[in-house]
Parts: C-alpha cells; structure tokens; sequence
C-alpha cells in the first residue's frame, strides 16, 4: 500500500507521522487490496482538519473530521474510513459458503442438456464479405463462416431481421 501525507498550513512532525501510518495500517488488516491511501492533514484557525481517501480494488473512499485537536481529527477521519472499509469487505464476501450444492441441483440450474442434432463439414475457401453473403443466401443461411482473403482472418457474415447483414470480426482484449 502506498500512503501519501500532506500537511498544510502546519508542520509535519515525526510522532503525527507515525500515528497516521499505524491507524493505516490497523486499514490494511480488515482489507488486504489497498492500493494507496492519502492523508491530508490542516490547521486552520485552531480548527484541525484530516481528510483520508483510500483507494482500494475499484473503489474509492473518503472521510474528513474536523475538531480541536489535531489527533483527535485524524481518529475520527480514521474512524469513518474504518466503517466504509468494512462494509466495501462485507459486500463481497460470501454468505453462503457453507452451504453445499450438489450436482444434481447444478443440472437443474443450468437447464436442459444441450444436444446438437446436425453437425456439417464446410469446405474453408479464402473469400471476402460480399462472396461470404452470396454464398450464404445461396445456401438458404442466416449466417456464414468464412476466411477473409486479405487477412486470412475467420470472420461471420448473418442477415438482420431488417433485411441488412452484419459482420463479427474476432479482436483482441
């Protein structure tokens, strides 16, 4: 976990320092994905202000207190952040790990077998999209398999319900 600490308008001294590392660390062993957390530290006309975000898996979460005393401050910033990082752990942990599933209800769940009642041998010729349509409406097709002649790509033509075609082009992620 990476941890950033500002201080603003004050002195950064090393026992401040080392309060607001142990309160994020006391974070990190109710979640162990932080990633970074910020600490932004401020007086203010005696008014001492801490503001905490952590950012942790996909989600961020802030809190900032504001009091007297500038320990005081950050506990109630660190206090608030506690609570958000424990209801951040509960939402995904499992409930219902202990329950057992057998696998006759797993079938059950999924839905009926699937089962193929014809599989055809297609010739693969090199063709581009305009060949790919004509063969397929010669065919009496809804779609068609075929190899793209310039990149030597397998790509799928099909007809729409509004009498146009469309193309699936596999990319990459």
């Amino acid at each position: 976990m990476r941890i950033h600490i500002v201080a603003r308008k004050m002195k950064m001294t090393k026992p401040v320092k080392e309060f607001i590392e142990a309160k994020l660390e006391k974070l990190h062993e109710f979640l162990e994905n932080i990633v970074w957390a910020q600490v932004i530290v401020s007086v203010e006309k005696k008014i001492h202000t801490a503001e905490v975000v952590v950012h942790a898996g996909h989600q961020t979460m802030k809190a900032a207190a504001s009091t007297d005393e500038m320990y005081s401050a950050i506990d109630k910033a660190m206090d608030k952040i506690e609570i958000q990082v424990k209801k951040y752990k509960e939402r995904f942990t499992d409930h219902h790990a202990t329950e057992g599933l057998d696998m006759g209800e797993l079938t059950t769940l999924v839905g009926p077998e699937i089962k193929f009642s014809v599989v055809k041998d297609v010739p693969l010729k090199p063709m581009n999209k305009e060949e790919a349509v004509i063969e397929m409406e010669k065919l009496g097709f809804n779609f068609w398999l075929y190899q793209e002649k310039a990149t030597r790509q397998m790509q799928v033509v099909f007809k729409r319900l509004d009498s146009t075609y469309g193309l699936l082009q596999p990319v990459k992620k």
